[in-house]
């Protein structure tokens, strides 16, 4: 059986896709290129289907969440507020998986910050 590899790309509609990809790059630090690629670190990667009614990404007219993997959570949620950046202000523990956080990008989607467990 053929399987996928890896996930390939990332996509969503903005109403500024250029001042969208500006916060990301300076916000999360997110380097692509002109074409969107990025090249980043090996790591793990989740895919988990949530309930339909979940309030876990914000709004119910979020169909989808985006999750970035971070080496210091508090450093990036710092980095955020400085920009203005729209930081929930708790954050998460899981034991044996890591520390979460969430921020608001200008388009209103909910972004998730994963520091994975050591």
């Amino acid at each position: 059986m053929e399987r996928v590899v890896g996930i390939g790309g990332y996509f969503l509609r903005a109403r500024d896709p250029a001042a969208l990809s500006s916060w990301y790059r300076e916000g999360l630090g997110l380097d692509t290129d002109d074409n969107g690629l990025w090249h980043q670190l090996a790591g793990p990667t989740v895919f988990a289907p949530f309930d339909h009614d979940t309030d876990y990404f914000g709004a119910r007219t979020q169909q989808t969440m985006l999750n970035f993997r971070v080496r210091d959570l508090d450093a990036m949620l710092a980095q955020l507020r400085a920009l203005g950046a729209d930081v929930v202000s708790e954050t998460q523990d899981l034991e044996g998986v890591g520390r979460f956080g969430w921020v608001i990008d200008p388009e209103g989607n909910r972004i998730e910050l994963w520091q994975p467990a050591a």
